[in-house]
């Protein structure tokens, strides 16, 4: 029996302005699978990610994930989460509420949202940093706040880009 497939690009082409980013990609990635996206710098693979996340439209092709056409879905109906090069925290929330952020945007309740939050800072060895605002961590402990961050609200899919060049290897 065969895994389903979770994200389908199909003719996917996306220019920023003159320049080709990704050109008539075709791929097809399984359930539970991982897999990885190689290449040199302007390769198209940030540009891959960012049309997965919504953040780009495509100029040409389909995206699909989990059945669903998502083509021209916002990003924030898409079952997709995202972790940046930069990691884009809230700056002034401590670790605690940046994990937490979006449980609070699904009105989740603060028992719930405490209890996930602690089994995710857990999982990337930060709870004894909960209170810490993100400027007084070290880069890698920021990349795990940003891994927590969008591994909280399970998504069907998780996009990393470059997420792990600051982790010592052990942690990786």
């Amino acid at each position: 029996m065969s895994r389903p497939i979770s994200v389908r690009l199909s003719d996917v082409t996306k220019r920023h302005g003159e320049t080709l980013s990704v050109d008539r990609l075709s791929l097809e990635i399984y359930q539970g699978e991982f897999f990885s996206i190689l290449g040199p710098s302007g390769a198209g693979k940030t540009s891959t990610l960012r049309l997965l996340a919504g953040l780009d439209q495509p100029d040409h092709g389909e995206i699909i994930i989990q059945n669903q056409v998502m083509t021209h879905t916002p990003p924030n109906q898409r079952p997709v989460n995202m972790v940046f090069q930069q990691y884009a925290l809230f700056p002034h929330l401590t670790v605690f509420d940046n994990v937490a952020f979006g449980l609070n945007m699904r009105r989740r309740s603060t028992p719930d949202i405490n209890q996930q939050v602690r089994e995710m800072l857990a999982l990337v060895h930060l709870g004894q940093k909960h209170a810490r605002l993100p400027s007084s961590l070290s880069g890698g402990e920021q990349q795990r706040v940003a891994l927590a961050r969008a591994l909280i609200n399970r998504p069907a899919v998780l996009l990393l880009d470059e997420p792990l060049g600051a982790l010592d290897q052990q942690l990786r």
